[in-house]
């Protein structure tokens, strides 16, 4: 049997059993999500998948590169992932991704290898990628900017608001510096 109701618009509609309901989509306030990846980029080909993951989904990776015996890195990495994740920093403006690289470990090429290719030349540093690209222009390796809390919450909201516009990519000329 249908029963008539009557909506919240006003418009009566019947009740209806055993016909396909329609599903209600919701909308929020905050459309992405900051992701962190729980695991270390330990290669060059882990580190490239991100980043490709990064430019399919126009979210900007920031990375971390670290090496296990730094005592600093281990300052820095929890306050980063506690404004990612906790206070869901850069979320409002287009989110962020975030990875750990371990640039000690054997499949990172070893000084002149991967760290080398994008201008790694001190430990801890941050560098975001946005399109693939290295935002080496924003790259941080300054340890004051580093554990600065207020910094660090501008910074990621910088990158986050790249969204797959890049910007900040420049010329990388490993030791040299940029030509």
């Amino acid at each position: 049997m249908l029963v008539p109701t009557l909506h919240r618009n006003g418009l009566l509609s019947a009740l209806r059993i055993g016909f396909t309901t329609s599903k209600h989509f919701s909308t929020s306030t905050a459309l992405y999500k900051n992701r962190i990846y729980p695991s270390t980029i330990r290669s060059e080909s882990e580190l490239e998948t991100l980043t490709l993951m990064s430019a399919s989904t126009r979210m900007p990776l920031i990375t971390l590169w670290m090496t296990n015996w730094c005592a600093s890195c281990k300052v820095v990495s929890p306050l980063i992932r506690s404004l990612i994740q906790e206070d869901k920093v850069g979320e409002s403006v287009g989110g962020v991704s975030f990875a750990e690289v371990e640039m000690d470990s054997p499949d990172m090429g070893g000084i002149g290898g991967l760290p080398l290719r994008y201008g790694i030349n001190s430990i801890p540093t941050l560098l975001a990628f946005d399109r693939q690209e290295p935002q080496v222009e924003t790259k941080v390796a300054k340890m004051d900017d580093l554990k600065s809390k207020e910094f660090l919450r501008k910074w990621i909201e910088t990158e986050a608001a790249r969204h797959g516009r890049g910007g900040a990519g420049g010329k990388i000329g490993g030791l040299f510096g940029k030509w």
